[in-house]
């Protein structure tokens, strides 16, 4: 008894846990990924099916008309339809996914931070470079288009924020192109879900050695900086390891 007790005292333990999703096997991410994901979206598992069904009775069909005969003509045709049904099942759960997670980060101190880790390479994301008393946040990337300063919290007081580190940021890096952005839902705010987006078309004014350049004068400004803590709260992270699933690929 007592050694059954230590056993689910340790699973228990084990369960509460938080695992990182970057150690995750492929097969165990799809798993969490489709559990996170039917949370908020019960019926995924029939969106799912449906787009297996119907793209891979289309597929089987586009296969089955092309030139050939007997054997090889039926097994060209199920091996279409199940290529078809796949990648449109995995498109359909990426995007369902996607919007899950978005929906469940939505709100959270650090949700844009998190949010912005879907950006690829040639990107960099600093979480909370600034925040008030209030806990309102400025994350700050750093790509093509120049700096990007994004801010979430009250829209009033995140906007002071923002416009105090903007001038911050010209001051040590005057040609550099300087881009605020409130997340939110209000009147010119972008919303979480279309935040990526909107931060990669903002356009391309820098290049790789503009780029280190800037990266270089911005550390040396963060160096002045004293040293600022995270907001308290829940800061999702689930986006980072399981970017791949929530893409469809």
């Amino acid at each position: 008894m007592a050694k059954q007790a230590k056993l689910d005292k340790k699973a228990a333990k084990a369960a509460q846990t938080p695992v990182d999703p970057a150690k995750m096997s492929r097969r165990r991410q799809l798993v969490e990924t489709y559990r996170m994901t039917k949370k908020t979206d019960p019926r995924i598992g029939l969106w799912l099916l449906g787009a297996f069904l119907v793209f891979g009775v289309l597929g089987f069909v586009i296969f089955k008309v092309l030139p050939g005969s007997g054997v090889i003509e039926w097994i060209l045709a199920v091996v279409g339809g199940l290529l078809f049904g796949t990648l449109a099942a995995m498109v359909i759960f990426g995007r369902r996914a996607q919007n899950a997670a978005y929906g469940q980060m939505e709100g959270q101190p650090g949700a844009a931070a998190a949010a912005l880790r879907m950006l690829k390479r040639g990107w960099i994301t600093e979480p909370a470079i600034a925040f008030n008393r209030q806990q309102d946040v400025v994350h700050r990337v750093v790509g093509p288009p120049g700096i990007v300063l994004i801010g979430e919290g009250n829209p009033t007081r995140v906007r002071q924020l923002l416009a105090s580190e903007r001038r911050k940021h010209e001051r040590v890096a005057r040609e550099t192109p300087v881009f605020e952005v409130v997340c939110g839902r209000g009147e010119g705010e972008v919303p979480l879900p279309k935040l990526v987006r909107h931060v990669q078309k903002l356009g391309r004014n820098i290049k790789g050695a503009e780029l280190t350049d800037v990266r270089n004068r911005l550390k040396a400004m963060d160096a002045n900086r004293s040293a600022i803590p995270l907001p308290k709260g829940p800061v999702p992270t689930s986006m980072k390891g399981m970017r791949g699933n929530m893409r469809g690929r």
